[in-house]
């Protein structure tokens, strides 16, 4: 097990307690409920389900340990009754796919601002003072030098989504400041694994198995980013459980120690995919090569603030790919519509 596991096993600051898990059925959320029911938590999962999947909660939904409940943070009255006997709270319920923004940049304010504002006000009303984890996002950076660390000086999104994440980060420091809980902020790399359905990895997968012999890339195929698995995802957020909080909001990249570029995830899935003969299709972008709007063409997170907790990845973005494209097919998980 990872250090994290161990600061919790060997006396980590919350040994016990129930958890509320905000899209806790989606991808990221879902390993992470798997972690914490594990470690021996009780979990109560609130989500939609219009992204996230009751199966991805499967191996739990008959434990006691966690309670799963159908419910939409757009919804005032449901988020209010959540956070009895929860003394800390995994915020990821969020929109996630990234393009969407460029048509309907109001999914975005909606299902990010307006949902996590909703839960700050429940914070507020109920005067709850335990702690706030957050996933936020790579692209609050905008087009950063790279490496680029939690100080960078400006902030400057260049898609609705990256600005959506950046707003809910500034409502919570403001919240917590204002209103006496301690937050955390993480902001994550693109992140890849089993029961991921968004991003360059599920869509290689889903064109191939639609058309086997061409896989249409968008942009021109060297937008160069960080790829992290799910599992050393996980493991960084669970520093939630353990960090001290001694100030109000502290802020943490999460992401793989390298990039790898767009061409090169193609050519890995194709292989792992034991394609013969595939032809590729560059759209050649827009913008400079980016693959749409909106989309950082280079993106490389420090991580070295994690990395001085005791957190370092198992894998590298190249591996990381690889794993993902060898477990959505072992789980029967390519059939990705819908």
């Amino acid at each position: 097990m990872g250090q994290a596991y161990k600061r919790v096993e060997e006396g980590g600051l919350m040994m016990e307690g129930r958890i509320l898990v905000t899209g806790g059925a989606g991808f990221i959320g879902s390993h992470l409920v798997d972690s914490l029911i594990e470690l021996g938590f009780e979990v109560v999962v609130f989500d939609n389900l219009t992204g996230g999947r009751r199966e991805n909660l499967s191996r739990w939904l008959h434990n006691p340990k966690l309670r799963f409940i159908q419910g939409d943070l757009l919804n005032q009255a449901e988020v209010l009754s959540l956070l009895d006997g929860c003394d800390l709270i995994y915020h990821l319920a969020a929109h996630p796919e990234v393009r969407v923004g460029s048509a309907d940049p109001s999914a975005h304010f909606r299902d990010n601002i307006q949902a996590t504002f909703n839960l700050l006000e429940a914070i507020r009303l109920r005067g709850w003072r335990g702690r706030l984890v957050f996933t936020s996002s790579s692209t609050v950076y905008g087009e950063a030098e790279t490496p680029t660390p939690e100080t960078y000086p400006i902030l400057r999104p260049i898609s609705v989504y990256g600005a959506s994440k950046l707003a809910c980060e500034a409502l919570i420091n403001a919240y917590a400041r204002s209103y006496g809980f301690r937050a955390l902020i993480f902001r994550l790399a693109n992140i890849i694994g089993p029961r991921s359905r968004h991003g360059v990895v599920a869509d290689f997968i889903r064109k191939l198995e639609d058309n086997p012999e061409e896989l249409e890339i968008l942009g021109d195929g060297t937008q160069k980013k960080s790829y992290l698995y799910v599992s050393d995802c996980v493991e960084a957020l669970l520093l939630g459980l353990t960090e001290s909080y001694t100030d109000i909001l502290e802020v943490y990249n999460i992401g793989s120690i390298d990039q790898i570029e767009v061409l090169k995830i193609a050519k890995i899935v194709v292989e792992e995919m034991g394609l013969g003969s595939v032809r590729f299709r560059v759209t050649g972008g827009v913008d400079g090569g980016r693959g749409w709007i909106g989309d950082v063409k280079n993106m490389l997170l420090d991580t070295s603030k994690l990395r001085s907790k005791g957190w370092s990845p198992r894998y590298n973005s190249e591996q990381a790919v690889r794993r993902t494209v060898n477990e959505i097919i072992k789980q029967g998980q390519n059939k990705l519509k819908g």
